[in-house]
């Protein structure tokens, strides 16, 4: 990674660097008010960034700790994976009752919307899991390369001011309908290219072992939705997953027969979106 991003830094002066929040802790609540937002988590120790009506946090800890994890190449933005699904579920969040869930290799974003407000989310580390809740923290790998560095000037993010206007490119709610970068998401094209991958029968024991633990936590979270009384619960009927690691069809199969979900699955490049997460960030600073 160092050996790449210093050759394209050697290119031009100006460049970024952006990465997707990987904190145990973070999450969204539907809370902007300081004290509200204690009623969902304990946020002494968090930073958070609120918008129209609900907000974004992560432990501070963690945030530090990833800049010192990339302290050789520094850092620009770190995003919260919860904007990234907003963003990328935009048409679909402001006009359905649904579950949206963005996948990762080990870690899943769950949030539930109702026309354009949130009703919950949870964010769930897949890879260390325990019977009793599926949620352990992740430690950080504390063993550093000291020796190498990179010279970048990055931005110091806590230093950026941001109001409920900053983030409009994408992540009011109310303004992502107007964006035109997205393309629509089709349930017929969904479901076409679900279909196509069904005539693939052979599934892979780590695959499946990997949708069934993803699987689980997803019941968890609905669960958890359901008969938390903070929540203002509702049925849940359908579900967007936004694919970034490359599903089984076991998932889809769990879910539609286990929890009697419809279930519409679309690929993401988190690359890309983190790119244009990114460049609507620059314009507004």
């Amino acid at each position: 990674m160092y050996d790449v991003i210093k050759a394209y830094s050697n290119q031009s002066p100006f460049y970024y660097i952006s990465i997707l929040d990987n904190s145990s802790l973070q999450g969204a609540i539907p809370a902007v008010d300081r004290l509200e937002m204690n009623k969902y988590a304990d946020m002494s120790l968090m930073k958070s960034i609120s918008f129209t009506d609900w907000s974004v946090y992560s432990a501070e800890y963690d945030l530090n700790n990833l800049r010192q994890e990339y302290k050789s190449v520094g850092v620009d933005f770190i995003f919260s994976p919860f904007l990234i699904m907003a963003k990328f579920f935009q048409d679909k969040i402001s006009t359905n009752l649904s579950m949206f869930i963005l996948v990762e290799s080990n870690y899943l974003t769950v949030a539930i919307f109702d026309n354009s407000k949130l009703l919950y989310a949870k964010y769930v580390d897949t890879q260390y899991q325990k019977d009793d809740d599926l949620l352990i923290n992740s430690p950080l790998d504390d063993d550093e390369d000291d020796d190498i560095s990179l010279d970048i000037d990055g931005i110091n993010l806590e230093e950026i001011e941001i109001d409920d206007n900053s983030l409009d490119d994408f992540a009011n709610i109310e303004d992502l309908d107007s964006s035109n970068e997205i393309d629509e998401f089709s349930e017929a094209k969904e479901i076409k290219e679900v279909k196509q991958d069904n005539n693939n029968d052979d599934i892979s024991s780590v695959g499946f072992d990997e949708d069934y633990q993803r699987f689980l936590c997803i019941q968890s979270s609905l669960n958890s939705f359901y008969q938390d009384d903070i929540y203002d619960s509702q049925f849940i009927e359908s579900t967007y997953i936004a694919d970034g690691t490359g599903v089984s069809n076991a998932l889809k199969k769990y879910l539609e027969e286990e929890m009697f979900l419809s279930v519409y699955i679309r690929k993401i490049n988190l690359g890309a979106e983190l790119c244009d997460m990114a460049k609507a960030e620059l314009n507004e600073i």
